[in-house]
């Protein structure tokens, strides 16, 4: 007779229902071979029996009350159907597992997540963090569950254009990009035969680039002579900083982490460990583990004017915590109170820089390798950075010569000479 709901729920360990008690566990027969097994502990499964190629054999079907009576029944029913189909349903479920679990690692998620622990290392953190949170955020919800090789064209549009609807078009943009690379890995480790990115072009809303704002080589004078009254309004420290940054023109977050211990003042040189470079993979390969920046004497007189300032720290702009460097927005800021708010950034003195020393008629490779811009070729990289050091040491010196005339008042265009 089959079961019912009732006699699943009061089937009780260690009696059966004809109320012969037991110390083991009892099964109570269903229809076609499906039963229920009740364990000492109470605990209750359903199985099926069924023969295959002659032999007698089980087939879980789940626990209750998880799985119901009559969600049960159904899949006892199905692996019935296996079995007239000639199909053994235990081997088949078994097989089932094995795709599930390769598909479960070769998931966009998984792909992606193994792609990221073997570029993170090369990157710097922020960068880093950036973009496990673009996956995460947006990649991961939409597309992380899918096998990798299954995720078409249209799948993406459909996750680019969620994007799209909160304004962030830019991020649209760099969300797929990021993706393209996972596929590309993918592609290379054999999970999926092709990156699917290129056949987005021209879907999305096109975006600007939008270039961190820069003033030009003729206004750079103006500049320099309102960063030499800043102690008047802000503090003297900000003001060197504003200083180095133009005279260095390196980028903002080397110049606030700057510690003592990477400065050799008496050869001149300030060495920028390649852990604090932006793009510090590609400065690897290209033989450049660190980046070296020759100190002009103007330069040098700043540094020994901050070593008393900095109160021991280790950091050559400490924050108000000793410990902390002063903050990313403390020359923006800076700028801003000086009337340059959306005319100048930190970055802008790089862009300033190198038009200017261009027109001055400094080489573009003697330039590049200052601006710690890394060569493709790895072996030329590797080999300019031996032979340009003396000639930014030249470079340099020139370039803090012509800010100091400009900041006196001098009328001096780039492509002028200095006194």
């Amino acid at each position: 007779m089959p079961l019912t709901d009732l006699a699943v729920r009061n089937a009780k360990p260690g009696i059966k229902p004809t109320g012969e008690p037991t110390e083991k566990f009892y099964r109570i027969a269903h229809a076609g071979g499906m039963y229920l097994e009740v364990h000492p502990n109470g605990s209750k499964y359903w199985r099926m029996k069924y023969r295959y190629a002659g032999k007698e054999k089980r087939l879980a079907l789940g626990v209750y009350p998880k799985k119901s009576l009559k969600q049960a029944a159904i899949d006892a029913a199905e692996a019935r159907k296996k079995l007239d189909a000639g199909i053994d349903p235990g081997q088949a479920r078994q097989a089932q597992k094995r795709i599930d679990k390769l598909s479960a690692a070769n998931s966009f998620e998984s792909v992606a997540r193994e792609w990221y622990s073997k570029r993170a290392p090369t990157w710097v953190k922020t960068h880093a963090a950036d973009v496990l949170r673009r996956l995460e955020a947006n990649a991961f919800p939409a597309i992380g569950h899918r096998g990798i090789k299954e995720i078409d064209p249209p799948e993406l549009l459909m996750m680019a254009r969620k994007i799209e609807t909160r304004g962030a078009h830019d991020l649209a943009h760099r969300v797929l990009q990021v993706c393209g690379q996972v596929f590309r890995y993918g592609v290379s480790t054999g999970r999926c035969a092709r990156d699917p990115i290129p056949d987005l072009r021209g879907a999305l809303t096109p975006h600007d680039t939008k270039h961190q704002a820069a003033i030009k080589p003729k206004e750079l004078p103006d500049l320099m002579r309102a960063i030499n009254t800043y102690d008047q309004t802000g503090d003297k420290q900000t003001m060197l900083a504003l200083k180095l940054l133009a005279l260095t023109f390196v980028r903002t977050n080397e110049l606030i982490g700057a510690e003592w211990t990477e400065f050799d003042l008496d050869n001149a040189l300030w060495t920028i460990p390649a852990t604090r470079m932006k793009l510090r993979k590609r400065m690897k390969d290209a033989g450049m583990n660190d980046h070296v920046v020759p100190l002009s004497e103007q330069t040098l007189a700043i540094l020994c004017e901050l070593q008393p300032m900095s109160g021991g720290s280790r950091f050559v702009f400490p924050g108000r915590n000793r410990d902390k460097p002063i903050s990313n927005n403390t020359l923006l800021f800076a700028l801003y109170r000086l009337g340059y708010k959306g005319k100048m950034t930190g970055h802008g003195f790089r862009t300033v820089a190198s038009t200017a020393l261009n027109e001055m008629g400094f080489r573009a490779d003697v330039i590049e390798r200052q601006l710690a811009h890394c060569e493709r070729n790895e072996v030329r990289g590797a080999y300019n950075r031996a032979e340009y050091l003396q000639e930014r040491r030249e470079m340099m010196q020139h370039w803090s010569n012509y800010l100091d005339a400009v900041s006196l008042g001098a009328k001096i265009l780039p492509f002028q000479s200095v006194a």
